[in-house]
């Protein structure tokens, strides 16, 4: 969402932080629940977006109109299958933004409908568009944030479970990626290769949630 007005950012800010702290909370209490207690030992296994902010990802929201928390820590060695245990871990992420989604969009249609319903006046609609508009924000933001995370690329949760379902001769030089990962990432997005393949996918779950 490039080009916004500063109104516009802060109107972004609430469903982004919300957005990437489901996320990664999601990451820390799925391991947690395998036995992982790095995420709680660090501050981590909580709904607070203060103790999940990156500042150059902070940063890039006001510049870019995108940002990204810090990623969650995980110590796999704590599972009792890692290959398949942090397949799980790494689908919580994006499977959370999804799921809040369709919820904002269900918020959002139960609003509109009510307006119908009860014939709102014009003064009262006014006073709710910030909260319609945050809600419309929050369906696309955590469409994005879903998708683009299922993406096999390093250090994307869709790499992670890829590896997960790959047998292990494939699942080790696959791993091997990790190093160039985000080099090919940066070099896909500047290319719009990324933006190509799932704007596509991101309009089309939008329009079938907000329809």
């Amino acid at each position: 969402m490039p080009n916004q007005t500063l109104p516009e950012l802060i109107l972004l800010a609430p469903p982004l932080l919300f957005a990437l702290t489901t996320h990664e909370f999601a990451h820390g209490f799925v391991a947690f629940s395998f036995g992982d207690p790095t995420a709680k030992m660090n501050g981590r296994l909580t709904m607070n977006p203060l103790k999940h902010l990156d500042p150059i990802g902070t940063l890039a929201f006001f510049f870019i109109s995108f940002g990204w928390a810090k990623p969650v820590p995980v110590n796999p060695g704590y599972f009792r299958n890692p290959r398949k245990d942090m397949l799980w871990v790494a689908l919580a992420g994006p499977v959370t933004n999804l799921g809040v989604a369709i919820v904002s969009a269900l918020i959002l249609k139960g609003l509109l409908l009510s307006f119908s319903l009860f014939q709102i006046d014009h003064a009262a609609i006014a006073i709710l568009r910030p909260m319609i508009q945050m809600l419309a924000a929050s369906v696309w933001i955590n469409l994005v944030l879903c998708i683009f995370n299922f993406l096999p690329i390093p250090p994307l949760d869709g790499s992670r479970i890829l590896a997960g379902l790959l047998p292990e001769y494939l699942a080790r030089p696959y791993a091997a990626l990790d190093r160039y990962g985000f080099i090919i990432l940066i070099l896909l997005m500047y290319t719009r290769t990324i933006s190509n393949l799932i704007m596509p996918i991101i309009r089309f779950a939008n329009r079938l949630l907000l329809s």
